[in-house]
């Protein structure tokens, strides 16, 4: 007889997270507990005034996880040591959860970063938001060890990307993107003819969405969700001057980052584009009810769109 193994998902409640704390570590199980709303990837419960217990949720890879506790705690004091002060704050970890009978996942106790995810807020300081973003980036696209993680999938050239994009592009309704197909075909058709990076790899975040930066007082206020991170291109984290930043705020984006040069550009605003389709389809996908699907998204996906298209940025192209 054929033995089948039926995974049965576990509901994450605050009694089970107290459970857990109270076996792994108890001097942190009374404080208090509240659900964080949203989470794509994991599931965030804050912890007292200054922890969040990070659980994984559609995420099934434990390694994202492990890549943040092994590389966190070492980037974190680094950056300001390579800039003048830490222009954003960042997640690090404290605590390791190990699998246990009551929830066999691995979870991570973590620093909290107080603001609003961006996807649930906006970005009324354009200006400030563009040189904030710009000096974080600055300080983290610096060489890693040698044993740093490579993702030879996000960190790869956009030519070696098509096949995901062409995915994206054919699974977002037609009429979402409407005449402008042609143009983000165009914008993806420059990323993938641009020159490869010549400069060394370097520490990039690699999945800068607004899911996964927060805003307060109209701008910038931190980065997280680093299970993504890898040594490569930044061009990866540069689309984040269309994809974060609101109209009119690239070519700011662009001077005080100082470091890209035309080539990087090229490939920066065709994975804007990879991005942007990418939010309108988890949009998609949230409006018709299916799993892991967002509704917010969509619309910031396809006002990311917006500017990719808009934003040319001509003093780089010609």
């Amino acid at each position: 007889m054929t033995e089948i193994e039926i995974e049965i998902e576990i509901e994450i409640t605050a009694g089970l997270i107290r459970d857990l704390l109270r076996d792994q570590h108890p001097d942190l199980a009374e404080l208090p507990l509240r659900e964080v709303e949203g989470g794509w990837g994991n599931q965030m419960w804050r912890l007292g005034d200054e922890l969040a217990v990070r659980i994984q949720r559609m995420d099934t890879d434990p390694e994202h996880q492990l890549k943040e506790r092994r590389w966190l705690p070492l980037l974190a004091p680094r950056l300001p040591l390579l800039a003048p002060r830490l222009p954003l704050p960042i997640p690090v970890p404290v605590r390791s959860g190990a699998p246990s009978e009551r929830l066999p996942k691995i979870w991570t106790v973590m620093t909290w970063v107080p603001g609003l995810p961006l996807d649930h807020g906006s970005i009324t300081r354009g200006e400030h938001a563009a040189d904030t973003l710009a000096a974080f980036l600055r300080a983290l696209h610096v060489a890693a060890p040698a044993d740093a993680p490579v993702d030879t999938g996000r960190g790869a050239h956009p030519k070696d990307c098509t096949d995901g994009f062409d995915q994206f592009f054919d699974s977002v309704d037609a009429d979402a993107i409407g005449s402008d197909a042609a143009d983000v075909r165009a914008v993806w058709d420059d990323a993938v003819a641009a020159p490869a990076s010549e400069g060394p790899p370097v520490w990039v975040h690699g999945d800068l969405h607004p899911a996964n930066v927060v805003v307060a007082d109209g701008t910038l206020a931190g980065v997280v969700d680093f299970g993504e991170l890898f040594v490569g291109d930044p061009a990866w984290d540069l689309a984040a001057a269309w994809v974060l930043l609101p109209a009119g705020a690239a070519a700011r984006f662009f001077a005080a980052y100082a470091e890209a040069d035309e080539a990087t550009v090229w490939r920066a605003r065709g994975l804007a584009a990879l991005k942007s389709l990418f939010l309108m389809l988890m949009g998609q996908n949230g409006d018709r009810g299916l799993p892991g699907g967002k509704p917010a998204w969509g619309p910031a996906g396809r006002a990311a769109l917006d500017r990719v298209l808009s934003e040319r940025l001509t003093r780089f192209h010609e």
